[in-house]
């Protein structure tokens, strides 16, 4: 069990080759970072079994306040909920903060949370595991 940066050996057919007209970009993003491999942006989980997740984008960052937060450590968060199948965040403008934090949930079958129940142990869950600036503005659940 292990969590990393997801990389890849080899090129492969339709890859990108580099950023029109700005090369250097395409490098610094892609290559240069661990060298000898193309680096996708996406965070990946590797079971003892040998069963890959991808835990999102590395790069996907959220600026609430003045605070940086990774959109895949919300997820993180949300998705230990015993309701959630699984979820995505996004940021939105927010007058104030700058960003805040929406959050998109799908419920596991036969999961009878409502949306206001569901939200408001999202936000608590999200308090104490990550911190109060993180407590999602909007949680949005579908079935």
């Amino acid at each position: 069990n292990i969590s990393g940066a997801l990389c890849i050996s080899q090129a492969w057919p339709g890859m990108a080759r580099t950023i029109y007209n700005d090369h250097k970009r395409f490098l610094e993003t892609y290559l240069t970072r661990y060298p000898g491999f193309f680096f996708t942006g996406d965070g990946i989980y590797r079971t003892s079994e040998g069963y890959y997740q991808i835990t999102g984008r590395l790069d996907d960052i959220i600026n609430i306040s003045g605070h940086r937060l990774g959109t895949a450590e919300v997820e993180e968060v949300v998705n230990h909920h015993v309701a959630v199948a699984e979820s995505a965040v996004i940021s939105y403008p927010h007058e104030i903060k700058g960003e805040g934090i929406y959050v998109f949930v799908v419920l596991k079958k036969d999961s009878d949370y409502t949306q206001k129940t569901l939200a408001a142990e999202l936000q608590e869950l999200i308090s104490k595991k990550i911190a109060k600036y993180a407590v999602p503005d909007y949680v949005q659940v579908t079935h």
